[in-house]
């Protein structure tokens, strides 16, 4: 069973790292890394199916949340999302390769939804980015070469 509360803990984490919550999800994995009690594949799979869920959530809430844009709550100001925009106009869906990266990968992940990023490319794209992230973190915790 506790094999069960690791995977889901690291699943949950992963999860919620990748959508605008400030949350961290490598030093848990690195800790289950450590403590070996799962294969290490199995550890880079479940943080990497989190993540590229959460990212799912960032894209879906792109998608959506442009239309609320002249409401007074709106999260960003108008400047900042035309910047936002240009950006990823600029350099296109292959930024999202960056999507691995802290601060400005989940932001990357919303503005995909709002340029309508097709979710397909999307998915393939951030799976990539996110998973060889974690399969690197763990052969570096680990000491192997990949």
């Amino acid at each position: 069973m506790s094999d069960l509360y690791a995977y889901l803990g690291l699943f949950s984490a992963a999860f919620g790292a990748a959508t605008l919550l400030p949350l961290q999800s490598e030093a848990l994995l690195v800790g289950l890394l450590l403590g070996s009690a799962q294969p290490a594949w199995a550890l880079v799979l479940v943080a990497s199916l989190g993540n590229v869920l959460g990212s799912l959530v960032n894209w879906w809430l792109g998608l959506y949340l442009e239309r609320f844009r002249d409401r007074r709550w709106f999260p960003v100001s108008e400047n900042r999302l035309a910047q936002a925009q240009h950006w990823y106009g600029r350099y296109g869906r292959w930024s999202l390769l960056l999507s691995w990266l802290p601060v400005i990968g989940d932001p990357l992940t919303l503005v995909a939804g709002i340029m309508r990023e097709p979710l397909w490319r999307f998915t393939l794209i951030v799976a990539f980015a996110k998973t060889l992230r974690y399969a690197v973190l763990a052969a570096a915790t680990l000491g192997l070469s990949l």
